[in-house]
């Protein structure tokens, strides 16, 4: 029993640091972008993924911001 407690704590654990990461990558940006979408712009076909990664790093490239990187 006790170990099934354990194997729920590592799990919940390892989304937790899943989620963390994805959103300091900004792999979730596409998601929030949908969301975004859906909530401000319902009458608005979105861009589909490969459109909008290609306009984010078109955006990133004419805006350049300080970066680690």
């Amino acid at each position: 029993m006790e170990g099934s407690y354990l194997l729920t704590g590592v799990n919940r654990g390892f989304r937790a640091l899943r989620w963390y990461a994805q959103g300091v990558l900004g792999a979730d940006a596409y998601q929030k972008y949908l969301q975004h979408m859906a909530r401000v712009h319902p009458d608005q076909v979105p861009m589909d993924e490969r459109a909008f990664w290609r306009d984010l790093y078109a955006w990133q490239a004419r805006n350049p911001q300080g970066r680690c990187c």
